[in-house]
């Protein structure tokens, strides 16, 4: 995959009403956007980058179920990340990083700079739009903005509307950023990042299950005075997101997620969905705390046409990560353009 920049050089307004005189994307793609394969565009997670052969690694390259020497594949980094697009970490006319500045993103303004990417690729149709989590979220969004562009979709653990269980989470997440004092004096793009650590302890939680963690992360033996093994998983996993990561972003894309609601302004959720063309598969994990299946369902239920599938999985929400046998099954199964393709 090919790492580019895109530099949108006039405004852009962002549904709050703020706006910016120009934006950057950061995107990957397959070499090959001039050739006659099937577009397939990936829509990626909260903090993952625009390389889905890094994040997606079981399902996306070469010799993979998809693969970029047999598609025309895209991903972009979403607006508010810090991968290359617009986001905190970029700087102000002033010269300072924008920080807690930055305007406030949805889900809507992160498919409309997609829309733009796509009209500057000329690409007029995107044969499969894939994304799980927020990335479910951009997916199921853009196939109602543009729905004659999007052929066919898989939304994958995602609903039409942030509940107020991930509402919940994503708030938690954000009182500890701002629980510690660095992340809102703003003196740098490293503020936080004791916040950050925390703030992914708590989501982590969100993202895995209770089976999930008995089987990884249970003790050695019975003999421990204090349990600690799970405790140090989640220190490390903290560190490890710190290390790639700045708490504005986070911060941003956690409101991001707060704006989903693919209902507003259009007569409410039932009637937006019913608008949607795409031929689409939508799947459920059966272990997910987060996005239990019963969002997916609702999704199914009123899209027109639209598939159930349901995968399972020990792992909980991130199980749309680690289950790709699953999820490659359910894609040969259901799209012609995998037909040559065998799991």
């Amino acid at each position: 995959m090919i790492k580019e920049f895109y530099h949108y050089p006039q405004e852009f307004r962002f549904e709050s009403g703020e706006t910016l005189p120009s934006i950057d994307l950061c995107f990957h793609h397959s070499n090959n956007l001039d050739s006659q394969l099937h577009v397939i565009w990936i829509c990626h997670a909260l903090t993952a980058n625009s390389n889905p052969e890094e994040w997606w690694d079981v399902l996306v390259g070469k010799g993979k179920l998809i693969d970029p020497e047999k598609f025309r594949i895209v991903c972009s980094n979403m607006l508010g990340s810090c991968y290359g697009s617009s986001g905190p970490s970029s700087k102000d006319v002033d010269g300072k990083e924008y920080l807690l500045r930055f305007p406030k993103v949805t889900v809507r303004d992160i498919v409309q700079s997609h829309e733009l990417l796509r009209r500057h690729l000329k690409i007029d149709e995107i044969d499969l739009l894939i994304g799980g989590s927020i990335g479910g979220f951009q997916t199921l969004e853009w196939s109602i903005i543009n729905p004659k562009v999007i052929k066919s979709q898989v939304l994958i653990a995602c609903n039409a509307k942030v509940s107020p269980w991930g509402t919940a989470f994503n708030e938690s997440q954000r009182m500890a950023l701002f629980a510690d004092k660095s992340f809102g004096e703003q003196s740098s793009i490293r503020g936080g990042e004791s916040g950050l650590a925390a703030a992914r302890s708590i989501a982590l939680i969100s993202y895995r299950s209770y089976e999930g963690y008995c089987q990884t992360q249970a003790e050695a033996n019975d003999n421990f005075l204090f349990a600690s093994r799970a405790s140090s998983y989640q220190n490390y996993q903290g560190k490890k997101l710190v290390d790639r990561f700045d708490a504005y972003s986070y911060y941003n894309l956690t409101k991001s997620v707060d704006s989903h609601n693919v209902g507003r302004a259009r007569g409410g959720v039932i009637e937006a969905l019913s608008t949607i063309k795409a031929k689409t598969i939508v799947i459920g994990i059966d272990s997910d705390y987060l996005f239990p299946v019963s969002e997916q369902k609702f999704l199914a239920e009123n899209i027109p046409g639209a598939i159930y599938c349901e995968i399972s999985s020990d792992f909980g929400h991130d199980g749309f990560l680690l289950e790709w046998e699953q999820i490659s099954n359910i894609l040969i199964k259901n799209y012609s353009l995998f037909d040559k393709c065998k799991y």
